[in-house]
């Protein structure tokens, strides 16, 4: 009997483990989410443990469900750029530098196959909260002691303090905390109604959090242009027109007291405007730079419209256009990023690689149409994403890019099970 119970035993153990090969790759997306806010080599080394438990799942189904236009086009879009080598007259290494941040991309198909069938995207939607709400609360002591900051300890290369800045730069930790702070109305609203106050309040909380680190204490100007418009979005997809209005009119309140009260939102607002005055004088600027960028990059287009000048070209080209910096700074500059996603497709890859990347964005959009927490996350990932890409590379970039992979293969997994 003894022998008969252990080989229960073992049989058992066994199979537990077999069966947790299901939610052992989900484990290793959280860990993934977790570590994204802090770290961009702990991010990519805990790929590799994720991709190994991957491959024990069953496959069987991954080569058909590659052909969806929410799969393929991802992986077309990296299939450009390591073709784009071929034609590119940079040199080896910057091709290679400029082809790998598009190859994350290629996760996006993985994660959508991987849950859609196996229910664990909660779990990864979680960690990734839980890490930027300890990330806000770090902001906070670094906004009272900027050597509070653990940019010093977490990044690499000689940086300068920043305050408010937690670990990373202020770009990425806004994008994260309004993604945060607006993924959450719709939880916070779905558990009101269902009369879960307290949970409800609890999420309020972390949100208001969010937001009043980034209007007290440091933001982007590209979330401050994004915001707004995610929270219109909220507003017309879940809010009946007498709330929308109603809603509209609480955003504009709040807005002008905010301005009146926050005297680092004014002070970034103002930028727009010194940044402009600074480009007229032909000084290097934030906004400024942007403009002389498009403009170059507008004309390196117009030479290679069909494919581009191929995969890492953009720097040479800037080297190649700019004037003598002592006489013109603005003109002068040198750059491998024209700061607008468009155009860093369009110069590399023409209108070839353009279409590829809207369509992709396209089909992403159409796949959260519907209720639902999933729906709700991943239209508010791709729609920021959107928006943020007209003044940034974002798609490219390591961590608003690496949010996009995760939340549209997450979240487009759980939003085509759910459809069937």
């Amino acid at each position: 009997m003894d022998g008969l119970t252990n080989q229960q035993r073992s049989a058992n153990w066994l199979a537990a483990i077999w069966a947790a090969r299901y939610s052992t790759p989900a484990r290793f997306v959280a860990l993934i989410a977790l570590l994204l806010p802090w770290t961009t080599t702990g991010t990519t080394f805990a790929l590799i443990p994720w991709l190994i438990a991957f491959a024990f799942l069953d496959l069987r189904d991954l080569p058909r469900a590659l052909l969806r236009p929410v799969c393929l086009l991802p992986i077309a879009l990296a299939a450009l750029a390591l073709a784009g080598m071929l034609w590119s007259d940079a040199p080896w290494p910057d091709r290679i530098h400029a082809g790998g941040p598009v190859l994350k991309l290629l996760v996006i198909p993985l994660l959508i196959y991987q849950f859609e069938r196996w229910p664990y995207g909660v779990w990864v939607f979680s960690a990734f909260l839980a890490s930027c709400a300890l990330v806000m609360l770090v902001s906070y002591a670094a906004a009272i002691d900027p050597d509070l900051s653990l940019k010093l300890y977490l990044s690499r290369g000689p940086y300068k303090v920043e305050s408010g800045v937690a670990v990373r730069n202020y770009i990425d930790q806004s994008q994260e905390f309004g993604l945060c702070a607006i993924a959450l109305i719709y939880p916070i609203v779905t558990l009101f109604r269902q009369g879960r106050a307290r949970l409800a309040t609890v999420l309020a909380a972390i949100a208001i959090g969010f937001l009043a680190n980034m209007m007290f204490v440091v933001v982007s100007r590209t979330a401050l242009v994004t915001l707004p418009i995610l929270m219109t979005v909220f507003a017309l997809l879940h809010l009946r027109w007498r709330t929308v209005l109603l809603a509209m009119g609480a955003m504009a309140l709040l807005a002008v007291s905010l301005w009146a009260v926050s005297p680092h939102l004014r002070a970034t607002v103002a930028k727009f405007g010194s940044d402009y005055e600074d480009s007229a004088n032909h000084a290097v600027s934030g906004m400024g730079s942007r403009l002389e960028y498009w403009r170059k990059s507008f004309g390196f287009v117009a030479e290679a419209s069909l494919l581009g000048h191929g995969t890492g070209s953009i720097r040479g080209l800037f080297a190649g256009a700019a004037a003598d910096a002592q006489v013109d700074p603005l003109r002068g500059e040198i750059v491998s990023n024209p700061h607008n996603q468009t155009l860093s497709v369009a110069v590399q890859w023409g209108v070839v690689g353009v279409l590829i990347l809207y369509a992709l964005w396209f089909a992403h959009l159409l796949m959260f149409r519907g209720e639902g927490l999933a729906c709700w996350i991943g239209l508010l990932v791709v729609v920021q994403n959107m928006l943020s890409s007209l003044l940034n590379t974002h798609l490219f970039d390591f961590t608003p890019g690496w949010i996009y992979v995760l939340g549209v293969g997450v979240a487009g997994g759980m939003a085509l099970a759910k459809k069937g």
